[in-house]
């Protein structure tokens, strides 16, 4: 138990902060006026980082339901 509460101290504590966009994407997006590219650009992160939880989702879901049918009398 030590163990886990160590390292999700070390988690919170000693992340780095980073600048994930590129300096080419960001030089864009700063200078359009509209910013219909940032918006554009923003949908597609969230739909990027949407479909791992839907696939982890939908394989946790197939595992719950395989293993609450073998333990039915």
């Amino acid at each position: 138990m030590k163990q886990k509460i160590l390292f999700l101290l070390v988690s919170l504590l000693a992340f780095m902060q980073t600048n994930a966009q590129c300096a080419m994407c960001r030089a864009v997006l700063e200078s359009e006026e509209g910013q219909s590219t940032a918006e554009g650009i923003n949908d597609g992160i969230m739909f990027l980082m949407a479909i791992p939880y839907i696939i982890v989702g939908t394989i946790g879901y197939f595992i719950y339901r395989t293993y609450s049918k073998s333990r039915k009398p």
